[in-house]
């Protein structure tokens, strides 16, 4: 090939036309990646969240969505003094900024009072260690009940007057009451008493029984003889 043939075809309009084309076509899908990314990505745009401690669930759910967030509930809790389904936190906190559409974490009130369940400590333990465990565990404990037993032992539970036993579900409002033994025999326990058998010096069983004489003021009379030949004798 000339070179006057290959400048020729170097300054050809078609030539640069193509390359323009190309270079247009590149810029174009770099933009429209730039701006659909920042579209999409909410680039630049915030919301403060709002705050909705203690709002119940529906009220907080429409704060929420109004201010164009999502909500998610992800646990519950217990706090007596406040409504059931209310809201208990919330994460991110309130005043935090996200962009449009951000989840908003929420802790609900529970709407049903927590239940613990019994331990083995009745007849099991001490009034010490019932009374340790019992308290680790979360359970209010009012004061003790004493009832005929061994001194410290654990006879039973009482819930609002009624017997509990290992195992049974008690709501954590409700006060516990301990019967514990005050080491002393009950009333009603019976005692059979069995005298004592007396032993002779070797250790045996004594069998023979104790035979008294006739009273003091008796004489003793002597046996009057048989009559002889069968008759009497005068």
């Amino acid at each position: 090939m000339k070179s006057s043939d290959f400048v020729q075809k170097l300054m050809s309009k078609y030539l640069w036309g193509n390359i323009l084309a190309m270079v247009a076509v590149v810029v174009v899908l770099g933009l429209g990646v730039k701006f659909g990314l920042e579209s999409y990505t909410h680039h630049g745009e915030s919301i403060s969240i709002p705050n909705v401690l203690h709002k119940s669930f529906n009220d907080a759910k429409y704060i929420l969505n109004d201010a164009g967030l999502q909500v998610e509930v992800i646990d519950t809790g217990y706090v007596k003094t406040l409504p059931a389904g209310c809201v208990l936190a919330q994460s991110p906190g309130a005043g935090e900024r996200v962009k449009t559409g951000h989840i908003v974490y929420l802790t609900i009130n529970s709407l049903n009072t927590p239940t613990i369940t019994l331990p083995d400590v009745i007849d099991n333990s001490s009034l010490r260690e019932a009374m340790a465990k019992l308290r680790a565990m979360g359970f209010k404990l009012g004061s003790p009940e004493f009832i005929p037993g061994e001194k410290d032992w654990v006879y039973g539970v009482l819930v609002r007057g009624h017997h509990v036993s290992t195992g049974d579900r008690i709501s954590i409002d409700d006060v516990l009451t301990i019967q514990v033994g005050n080491g002393m025999r009950s009333e009603s326990d019976s005692i059979n008493y069995v005298e004592p058998i007396e032993l002779n010096a070797e250790g045996d069983v004594d069998e023979f029984e104790e035979v008294t004489g006739p009273p003091a003021n008796e004489s003793p009379t002597a046996p009057k003889p048989a009559p002889a030949n069968g008759q009497e004798k005068k």
